[in-house]
């Protein structure tokens, strides 16, 4: 009897994208003529939290016997989100986990959210269940290891990351940067093993090594 491959995560650690190639546009879905900037820069010292917290869950993953793939594994980004996405569709992973942080006008808000592809027929509708089901076990496990503010799932059709996306894909939102607390804490180590704890569980629950 044939033995099933062992499940390959892909992790996305969000912007880190050169100026210069961020600054240009890309089709917001296959076909589309509705076209969207490979990507804004994200809020002010996001993209290095991104980093951390996806070296440290690869490092769980791969400790537990999981094969992982990452967008990019330093500082900078050569391409846009459609790029983020192939990278993942190519490699057949079993999850894609974008990994980002949050920004808001309003510093009081905080906690952390999980966003899935919204269903669009064409785009999504072949990954838009498995992303659902990834969600619910990746929230709840790094809610659960953080102790942070569960905001839920929220539904997005404006992704390109997600409407390019051929595997189970969803974003996860750390916590807000802009809340002076919660930016002390995505920025420490302790904390960022703790996320990290919780997105190597959910993808476990989600993929598990038969």
């Amino acid at each position: 009897m044939a033995v099933a491959p062992t499940p390959l995560i892909c992790l996305d650690p969000g912007h880190g994208t050169i100026p210069a190639i961020g600054r240009q546009t890309e089709p917001i879905g296959p076909g589309s003529s509705q076209l969207k900037i490979k990507d804004g820069g994200g809020t002010a010292g996001e993209a290095p939290v991104a980093l951390a917290i996806a070296l440290r869950t690869r490092a769980l993953l791969k400790r537990d016997g999981y094969r992982v793939a990452m967008t990019r594994i330093g500082p900078t980004y050569a391409g846009g989100n459609i790029d983020r996405a192939r990278f993942c569709n190519v490699r057949h992973a079993a999850l894609m986990i974008r990994i980002h942080a949050d920004g808001a006008a309003d510093s009081s808000l905080y906690g952390i959210k999980t966003l899935v592809p919204a269903l669009h027929p064409g785009w999504t509708d072949d990954i838009y269940a498995s992303s659902v089901r990834a969600a619910r076990k990746v929230q709840a496990a790094v809610a659960r290891q953080t102790g942070a503010r569960n905001l839920g799932l929220v539904q997005r059709s404006d992704l390109t990351g997600f409407n390019w996306a051929n595997v189970p894909a969803i974003l996860v939102e750390c916590g807000f940067m802009t809340n002076p607390t919660e930016r002390r804490l995505l920025q420490s180590a302790q904390y960022q093993l703790k996320v990290a704890q919780g997105l190597a569980a959910g993808a476990e629950a989600f993929a598990p090594r038969s």
